[in-house]
Protein backbone atom coordinates (compact mmCIF):
# COMPACT_ATOMS: atom_id res chain seq x y z
CA UNK A 1 0.00 0.00 0.00
CA UNK A 2 1.28 4.16 -0.88
CA UNK A 3 1.27 6.24 1.96
CA UNK A 4 -1.68 8.66 1.23
CA UNK A 5 -1.60 11.21 4.44
CA UNK A 6 1.80 12.15 5.94
CA UNK A 7 1.75 14.31 9.33
CA UNK A 8 4.79 15.46 10.62
CA UNK A 9 5.56 17.22 14.06
CA UNK A 10 2.53 18.85 13.81
CA UNK A 11 1.70 21.48 16.79
CA UNK A 12 -0.92 23.50 17.72
CA UNK A 13 -1.29 25.91 20.73
CA UNK A 14 -4.24 28.44 21.45
CA UNK A 15 -2.60 30.74 24.14
CA UNK A 16 -1.14 29.00 26.96
CA UNK A 17 -2.50 25.58 25.91
CA UNK A 18 -0.74 23.51 24.13
CA UNK A 19 -3.46 21.52 22.27
CA UNK A 20 -1.13 19.37 19.59
CA UNK A 21 2.37 19.05 20.18
CA UNK A 22 4.93 17.29 17.57
CA UNK A 23 2.33 14.87 17.04
CA UNK A 24 3.15 12.20 13.65
CA UNK A 25 2.11 9.52 11.71
CA UNK A 26 0.46 8.10 8.32
CA UNK A 27 -1.91 6.75 6.72
CA UNK A 28 -1.80 4.00 3.83
CA UNK A 29 -4.44 3.49 1.19
CA UNK A 30 -7.07 2.06 2.08
CA UNK A 31 -6.96 2.17 5.69
CA UNK A 32 -8.58 2.11 8.69
CA UNK A 33 -6.74 4.24 11.05
CA UNK A 34 -8.05 4.74 14.71
CA UNK A 35 -7.36 7.91 16.72
CA UNK A 36 -8.47 7.54 20.29
CA UNK A 37 -7.69 9.27 23.75
CA UNK A 38 -9.07 10.68 27.25
CA UNK A 39 -11.42 13.84 26.95
CA UNK A 40 -9.72 16.85 25.76
CA UNK A 41 -6.03 14.67 24.22
CA UNK A 42 -6.50 16.94 20.77
CA UNK A 43 -8.21 15.09 18.95
CA UNK A 44 -10.36 16.84 17.29
CA UNK A 45 -7.92 19.94 16.80
CA UNK A 46 -6.21 17.04 15.04
CA UNK A 47 -8.66 16.77 12.56
CA UNK A 48 -9.04 20.52 12.58
CA UNK A 49 -5.38 21.29 11.60
CA UNK A 50 -5.36 17.81 9.08
CA UNK A 51 -8.63 19.35 6.75
CA UNK A 52 -7.65 23.41 6.77
CA UNK A 53 -9.88 24.23 9.57
CA UNK A 54 -7.25 25.80 11.64
CA UNK A 55 -3.55 26.32 11.05
CA UNK A 56 -0.59 24.46 12.43
CA UNK A 57 1.58 26.62 14.41
CA UNK A 58 4.67 23.83 13.76
CA UNK A 59 4.64 20.83 11.06
CA UNK A 60 3.79 19.26 7.96
CA UNK A 61 0.94 17.48 6.62
CA UNK A 62 1.10 15.97 2.96
CA UNK A 63 -1.29 14.53 1.27
CA UNK A 64 -1.46 12.37 -1.93
CA UNK A 65 2.34 13.98 -1.81
CA UNK A 66 0.89 17.72 -1.68
CA UNK A 67 1.73 19.75 0.88
CA UNK A 68 -1.90 20.93 2.38
CA UNK A 69 -0.60 22.16 5.36
CA UNK A 70 -2.65 25.48 5.95
CA UNK A 71 -5.19 24.81 2.94
CA UNK A 72 -8.47 26.11 3.73
CA UNK A 73 -10.85 23.19 3.89
CA UNK A 74 -12.56 24.00 0.36
CA UNK A 75 -8.96 23.25 -1.58
CA UNK A 76 -8.70 20.27 0.67
CA UNK A 77 -12.08 18.71 0.00
CA UNK A 78 -11.24 19.14 -3.89
CA UNK A 79 -8.00 17.10 -3.32
CA UNK A 80 -9.53 14.02 -2.23
CA UNK A 81 -9.91 14.78 1.83
CA UNK A 82 -13.18 15.03 3.67
CA UNK A 83 -14.57 14.80 6.70
CA UNK A 84 -17.92 14.45 9.54
CA UNK A 85 -18.26 16.88 12.56
CA UNK A 86 -18.74 15.48 15.88
CA UNK A 87 -21.78 17.60 16.20
CA UNK A 88 -23.61 17.41 13.20
CA UNK A 89 -24.13 20.10 10.94
CA UNK A 90 -26.65 19.49 8.22
CA UNK A 91 -28.29 22.21 5.85
CA UNK A 92 -31.83 21.84 7.81
CA UNK A 93 -33.83 23.69 5.68
CA UNK A 94 -33.20 21.67 2.36
CA UNK A 95 -33.80 17.99 1.65
CA UNK A 96 -31.81 15.42 2.24
CA UNK A 97 -30.90 14.38 -1.40
CA UNK A 98 -30.06 18.37 -1.90
CA UNK A 99 -27.71 18.24 1.04
CA UNK A 100 -26.04 15.43 -0.44
CA UNK A 101 -25.91 16.63 -3.94
CA UNK A 102 -23.98 19.83 -1.93
CA UNK A 103 -21.03 17.53 -1.10
CA UNK A 104 -20.87 15.56 -4.73
CA UNK A 105 -20.59 19.32 -6.29
CA UNK A 106 -17.77 20.82 -4.11
CA UNK A 107 -15.96 17.41 -3.59
CA UNK A 108 -13.43 16.14 -5.45
CA UNK A 109 -15.04 15.33 -8.77
CA UNK A 110 -16.30 18.26 -9.12
CA UNK A 111 -19.72 17.42 -11.04
CA UNK A 112 -21.86 19.52 -12.20
CA UNK A 113 -25.59 19.52 -11.18
CA UNK A 114 -26.74 17.07 -13.71
CA UNK A 115 -24.28 14.35 -12.43
CA UNK A 116 -24.20 15.22 -9.12
CA UNK A 117 -28.10 14.03 -8.29
CA UNK A 118 -27.92 10.69 -9.25
CA UNK A 119 -24.61 10.61 -7.76
CA UNK A 120 -26.41 11.77 -4.26
CA UNK A 121 -29.17 9.28 -4.99
CA UNK A 122 -26.42 6.28 -5.18
CA UNK A 123 -24.79 7.38 -1.60
CA UNK A 124 -28.06 7.78 0.32
CA UNK A 125 -28.18 3.78 -0.99
CA UNK A 126 -25.28 3.21 0.96
CA UNK A 127 -26.47 4.90 4.04
CA UNK A 128 -29.75 3.69 4.23
CA UNK A 129 -31.41 7.61 3.53
CA UNK A 130 -32.82 6.84 -0.27
CA UNK A 131 -36.38 6.39 1.48
CA UNK A 132 -35.80 9.71 2.88
CA UNK A 133 -34.37 11.60 -0.39
CA UNK A 134 -37.40 14.49 -0.19
CA UNK A 135 -37.78 15.37 3.49
CA UNK A 136 -36.07 18.05 4.81
CA UNK A 137 -32.56 17.45 6.76
CA UNK A 138 -33.98 18.75 9.67
CA UNK A 139 -36.63 16.68 10.24
CA UNK A 140 -34.22 13.60 10.56
CA UNK A 141 -33.54 12.30 13.75
CA UNK A 142 -29.47 12.04 15.36
CA UNK A 143 -28.79 8.17 13.75
CA UNK A 144 -30.02 10.32 10.41
CA UNK A 145 -28.31 12.90 10.61
CA UNK A 146 -25.56 11.30 11.47
CA UNK A 147 -25.77 8.68 8.21
CA UNK A 148 -26.18 12.20 6.22
CA UNK A 149 -23.32 13.37 7.59
CA UNK A 150 -21.54 10.43 6.13
CA UNK A 151 -23.62 10.63 2.80
CA UNK A 152 -22.20 13.95 2.55
CA UNK A 153 -18.69 13.77 2.82
CA UNK A 154 -18.52 10.02 0.44
CA UNK A 155 -20.66 12.06 -1.89
CA UNK A 156 -17.01 14.13 -2.21
CA UNK A 157 -15.42 10.99 -3.44
CA UNK A 158 -12.44 11.14 -0.99
CA UNK A 159 -9.94 9.60 -0.73
CA UNK A 160 -9.28 9.87 2.55
CA UNK A 161 -12.29 10.21 5.20
CA UNK A 162 -12.16 11.60 8.55
CA UNK A 163 -15.17 10.15 11.01
CA UNK A 164 -15.44 12.52 14.05
CA UNK A 165 -17.22 10.30 16.65
CA UNK A 166 -20.13 8.68 14.24
CA UNK A 167 -21.44 6.33 16.32
CA UNK A 168 -21.51 8.61 19.29
CA UNK A 169 -25.47 9.08 20.75
CA UNK A 170 -26.51 5.73 18.34
CA UNK A 171 -28.01 2.73 20.12
CA UNK A 172 -26.86 -0.87 19.63
CA UNK A 173 -28.51 -1.09 16.44
CA UNK A 174 -27.89 1.88 14.68
CA UNK A 175 -24.18 1.37 15.82
CA UNK A 176 -24.11 -1.94 14.27
CA UNK A 177 -25.58 -0.46 11.19
CA UNK A 178 -22.85 2.22 11.24
CA UNK A 179 -19.71 -0.17 11.54
CA UNK A 180 -21.50 -2.34 8.35
CA UNK A 181 -21.09 1.58 6.57
CA UNK A 182 -17.14 2.09 7.41
CA UNK A 183 -16.64 -1.40 6.64
CA UNK A 184 -18.28 -0.68 2.87
CA UNK A 185 -16.47 2.46 2.56
CA UNK A 186 -13.58 0.55 2.74
CA UNK A 187 -13.66 -2.43 1.24
CA UNK A 188 -16.53 -1.67 -1.45
CA UNK A 189 -15.63 2.09 -1.98
CA UNK A 190 -11.78 1.66 -1.18
CA UNK A 191 -11.97 5.23 1.16
CA UNK A 192 -9.10 4.75 3.78
CA UNK A 193 -10.35 6.29 6.70
CA UNK A 194 -9.15 8.00 9.95
CA UNK A 195 -11.75 8.17 12.88
CA UNK A 196 -11.90 9.34 16.29
CA UNK A 197 -14.68 6.78 18.16
CA UNK A 198 -14.73 6.41 21.88
CA UNK A 199 -16.37 3.09 21.43
CA UNK A 200 -13.08 1.33 22.32
CA UNK A 201 -14.41 -2.60 21.59
CA UNK A 202 -15.41 -1.12 17.92
CA UNK A 203 -12.02 1.08 17.03
CA UNK A 204 -10.40 -1.97 18.40
CA UNK A 205 -12.31 -4.25 15.57
CA UNK A 206 -12.02 -1.84 12.86
CA UNK A 207 -9.00 -0.51 12.88
CA UNK A 208 -5.62 -1.52 11.28
CA UNK A 209 -3.51 1.12 12.88
CA UNK A 210 -3.66 3.07 16.59
CA UNK A 211 -2.78 6.27 17.55
CA UNK A 212 -3.06 7.37 21.35
CA UNK A 213 -3.54 10.99 21.97
CA UNK A 214 -2.91 11.97 25.54
CA UNK A 215 -2.76 16.20 26.55
CA UNK A 216 -2.39 16.21 23.00
CA UNK A 217 1.35 14.77 22.73
CA UNK A 218 1.35 11.38 21.25
CA UNK A 219 1.27 8.00 23.40
CA UNK A 220 1.60 5.65 21.75
CA UNK A 221 0.59 4.05 18.28
CA UNK A 222 0.98 0.96 16.69
CA UNK A 223 -1.75 -2.30 15.84
CA UNK A 224 -5.16 -2.63 18.09
CA UNK A 225 -3.76 -5.83 20.16
CA UNK A 226 -0.37 -3.77 21.04
CA UNK A 227 -2.20 -0.85 22.14
CA UNK A 228 -5.05 -2.63 24.17
CA UNK A 229 -2.58 -3.90 26.36
CA UNK A 230 0.01 -0.90 26.34
CA UNK A 231 0.92 0.41 30.11
CA UNK A 232 0.90 3.98 29.16
CA UNK A 233 -2.63 3.49 27.38
CA UNK A 234 -4.32 2.22 30.73
CA UNK A 235 -2.78 4.39 33.17
CA UNK A 236 -4.06 7.52 30.68
CA UNK A 237 -7.03 6.04 30.53
CA UNK A 238 -7.88 4.96 33.75
CA UNK A 239 -5.42 4.26 36.01
CA UNK A 240 -7.21 0.74 36.61
CA UNK A 241 -5.73 -1.93 34.94
CA UNK A 242 -9.03 -4.53 35.41
CA UNK A 243 -11.62 -1.61 34.74
CA UNK A 244 -8.97 -0.40 31.46
CA UNK A 245 -9.02 -3.66 30.13
CA UNK A 246 -12.84 -4.21 30.11
CA UNK A 247 -13.42 -0.63 28.27
CA UNK A 248 -9.95 -1.47 25.64
CA UNK A 249 -12.12 -4.64 25.07
CA UNK A 250 -9.58 -7.28 26.23
CA UNK A 251 -10.90 -8.19 29.88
Amino acid sequence: MSELLKVSEVGKNFGGVRAVHAVSFHIDEGEIFGLIGPNGAGKTTLFNLINGVIRPDAGRIVFRGQDITGLPPYRVVRLGLARTHQIVKPLNDMTVLDNVTVGACFGAANLALKAARPAAREVLKLVNLDNRADQLAGELNIAGKKRLEIARAVAARPALLLLDETLAGLNPTEVTHMIAVVRRLRDEYGIAILMIEHLMQVIMDLSDRILVLNFGEMLAEGPPAEIANNTAVIEAYLGDPDLAHKILGTA
